[in-house]
């Protein structure tokens, strides 16, 4: 090294220094502010897609409960002008009436059903260990005795759950008769909230919890509730994994615990629903997008150091040591590769770790819908599988084939759920939204599939090429179709050649026909009222075409029926037709 070369470096190594200085001094401040402002962003943006999830949740919720109540809502009414109840209520003779009871629930799918006469003591039901007891100072019998209107009642007896009933009192001649009770099973939602990692709560219009995930909110304000216990252990550890997050906004915390809270009014005598939800995954989700971020700056300062250093080396060392820093470059590369590579590797884990996780949730929830869509048949077919046994037991085997029967009634409904269960997915509440009316028919007829094949009926289907857009809920739409396609099933059996014409047409009115070539309607005026039915008894009570004309009535329609020229029935479903464009004027 010549004296020169030396004196050129000393006199240059000042300002370099300083340069240097400044350039990492830039460098970690544009670092440290990328960061903030990632997080800051990354952070209000996943929170609001979590507040966002759990606000759909919320509302799917209540409208399942809403739905749950104004499905029971009309039965009341139509069994209290049941002829065959009001003749045993008069004549005192209920023999019958605990078995028809049984059917009507069946049929119609509710909780329990309990027939009081006017002094308040059960004389049928389809629990049968009520029968005879005493309910005169129940709130649901003195309610209903005092108001010509079906009410509803929320009774909790000692040391035994919260009831809901909605109950009418029945008139014959002018004078009250009995009572029916129509048993609603709103602690179902319970054990279908609790599926999922928030806490929920529903409180009646004094504030009182009456719903909730946990079993010792039921009873107290929330305020009281929330003093007795946080939250469920499952939101308790969600908790404490992003207890030390300082970055929450503020309305995320509640009770002192990294927690959402959100409420939404229940559209039913002012109740109230709230749900706890936590930042799950949030954290994880922002950290992983600082810890690239991270790892980005932190190579580039590597490599920044890396080139500082070989420049000091380049003129310290002269020509002479070039191969050597040249090895060394070749050296540091092969590093920075294999540590992309183990980057990379680290990468490709990390996200089939994610995906598995997501696949593990989607099972959670379908394995969540599956088991609860088949709870009720699974229950049922253990009741029957007991009763045949103490029947054969007993050396009554035509009875015990009864049972078994009904055991194979509820297997092709279980089938008749997992080929639903696409189908469910779509489920929403009773809300009315823009539907194409094609897509309604197009799944009845997929959900009907089994029973047409069985039935050999040949189906012909006129459906426009056009979207025919209606107002309506889809799904009592498609059950609307669905009794429909059965009735037609029905009324073909003993025709050589059945077949079913359903022709979908779209002018100022959407109509729906549904045509067979059965042997057509006798008494068409007596059609659509409760209770009249051309079926054999036992396999229907005629509350199915009552029940469908109320549907398409609450959607703004008019459901008919007449005879067709050739034979055979006519039913249609005329509705409006939704005018998009005038909507969004308004």
């Amino acid at each position: 090294m010549g004296r020169g070369d030396t004196e050129e470096e000393t006199e240059l190594e000042p300002g370099a220094i300083w340069r240097i200085r400044a350039f990492f001094i830039l460098f970690v401040a544009i670092a440290v502010s990328v960061v903030w402002v990632t997080n800051s962003f990354l952070t209000q943006r996943f929170t609001d897609t979590v507040r966002s999830r759990a606000e759909v949740r919320l509302a799917l919720y209540s409208g399942n409960l809403l739905s749950e109540l104004q499905r029971n809502s009309v039965v009341p009414l139509l069994l209290s002008r049941d002829p065959a109840l009001i003749g045993a209520l008069n004549s005192g003779d209920f023999s019958q009436s605990t078995q028809r009871l049984i059917s009507y629930r069946q049929e119609i799918g509710a909780a329990s059903l309990m027939l009081l006469d006017t002094d308040g003591r059960v004389v049928a039901a389809t629990d049968r260990n009520v029968l005879s007891s005493q309910r005169r100072t129940n709130p649901y019998f003195v309610d209903a005795m005092r108001s010509n209107e079906t009410v509803f009642t929320t009774y909790k007896p000692e040391d035994a759950p919260i009831s809901f009933s909605y109950s009418r009192r029945i008139d014959a001649n002018g004078s009250a008769v009995g009572v029916i009770v129509v048993g609603v099973d709103l602690g179902k939602f319970q054990n279908y909230w609790s599926g999922f990692q928030d806490a929920v709560m529903v409180t009646n219009s004094e504030g009182e919890i009456i719903l909730a995930t946990e079993s010792r909110w039921r009873g107290l304000t929330e305020e009281a509730a929330l003093a007795a216990r946080d939250a469920p252990s499952a939101i308790q550890r969600a908790v404490q994994a992003t207890a030390d997050w300082a970055a929450l906004p503020v309305e995320a915390f509640f009770n002192g615990d990294a927690v959402m809270r959100q409420e939404a009014r229940v559209n039913f005598q002012g109740w109230r629903m709230t749900s706890f939800t936590t930042y799950q995954n949030v954290r994880e989700r922002v950290n992983a997008v600082l810890a690239l971020e991270i790892m980005v700056f932190a190579i580039l300062l590597a490599v920044a150091f890396y080139f500082v250093s070989r420049r000091a080396q380049y003129r310290s060392t002269l020509f002479q040591r070039e191969s050597a820093e040249l090895r060394q470059l070749n050296e540091a590369l092969q590093r920075e590769i294999a540590e992309r590579e183990r980057a990379e590797k680290n990468l490709e884990v990390a996200e089939q770790t994610i995906q598995q996780s997501s696949k593990l949730a989607l099972l959670g929830e379908m394995s969540a819908s599956v088991s609860h869509e088949l709870n009720q048949p699974l229950a049922a077919m253990k009741t029957y599988l007991a009763g045949a046994r103490l029947l054969l037991q007993r050396k009554r085997s035509e009875e015990a084939l009864s049972s078994f029967q009904r055991i194979d009634g509820l297997i092709d409904r279980m089938t008749s759920i997992t080929r639903q269960l696409k189908s469910y997915a779509r489920k929403g509440g009773d809300a009315f939204e823009p539907v194409d009316a094609r897509d309604c028919v197009s799944v009845a007829l997929e959900m009907m599939e089994p029973q047409l094949k069985r039935s050999r009926v040949q189906i012909n289907r006129t459906i426009p090429r056009q979207p025919v857009r209606i107002l309506a809920d889809r799904v009592r739409l498609e059950q609307v179709i669905i009794n429909l396609l059965r009735n037609a099933i029905d009324a073909t059996l003993e025709v050589e050649a059945p077949t079913i014409d359903i022709v979908l047409s779209a002018g100022e009115r959407a109509v729906i026909s549904v045509r067979d070539n059965g042997h057509g309607i006798e008494d068409l005026d007596a059609l659509f009222e409760p209770f009249y039915t051309t079926k054999a008894p036992g396999d229907g009570v005629g509350l199915g075409l009552a029940i469908s004309s109320g549907i398409v009535s609450d959607l703004g329609g008019r459901l008919t029926a007449r005879n067709g020229r050739t034979g055979g029935a006519v039913f249609e479903i005329r509705l409006p037709i939704h005018q998009v464009g005038s909507q969004a004027a308004e």
